[in-house]
């Protein structure tokens, strides 16, 4: 009978050998004249509707970065062995919406004392990050954190900020998941209690 060790060894085996065959792709530079933003909080399917659905931004894209394993898939960065973390990729034009609205869109979608996961879903793949990709985003960004921390709304601030890493874009069955599969998002999010708990923390 195998120990518990040497199963996880052996999973974690086949999981590092499958990286070669995962469908995940860097992401592309923007194009002329648009701009990335890169966030994390939490489920990825619930990120990508928040952003979608601002004046200004020209794409959303799930996906994972914040690791450090090559072309990560799915069921890798789940079991929790790349140090990725689930992300969606802001592609915005700056002439229309500033990366301060993008700001303020994601603090609002997401729990900002909560930093081991989000809502329902915890570990490290959860973690609610901020990638900046360049000086000025990391000026905001820390200024919309230290501005979230002075109005004393919360005990903690959790959520960090860090360098914006290689975004891989996550296998197609995962890309606006909550329009393609309405029924079971809305499943999810409700038993996530997503909702319940953005409407107790910023009375939306």
């Amino acid at each position: 009978m195998r120990s518990y060790a040497s199963l996880f060894l052996a999973v974690a085996f086949v999981a590092l050998v499958s990286l070669a065959r995962a469908d995940t792709l860097p992401a592309p530079a923007p194009p002329p004249g648009m701009a990335a933003a890169i966030f994390a909080g939490g489920c990825f399917w619930s990120m990508e509707h928040v952003f979608d659905e601002i004046p200004g931004v020209q794409s959303v894209t799930a996906g994972y970065t914040g690791g450090t394993a090559f072309k990560p898939s799915y069921e890798q960065v789940e079991f929790g062995i790349t140090g990725h973390a689930e992300a969606v990729r802001v592609i915005f034009d700056p002439a229309k919406v500033s990366y301060d609205t993008l700001l303020t869109a994601y603090w609002h979608n997401t729990d900002p004392t909560e930093g081991a996961g989000q809502f329902c879903d915890f570990g490290p793949q959860y973690r609610p990050v901020i990638f900046y990709t360049g000086d000025e985003q990391r000026q905001q960004a820390e200024a919309s954190k230290q501005a979230l921390a002075d109005s004393h709304r919360f005990k903690r601030i959790a959520t960090r900020i860090e360098p914006a890493a290689t975004f891989w874009i996550a296998e197609a069955y995962h890309q606006h998941y909550y329009k393609t599969h309405a029924t079971a998002y809305e499943h999810y999010r409700i038993g996530c209690g997503r909702d319940a708990r953005l409407k107790q923390i910023w009375n939306k």
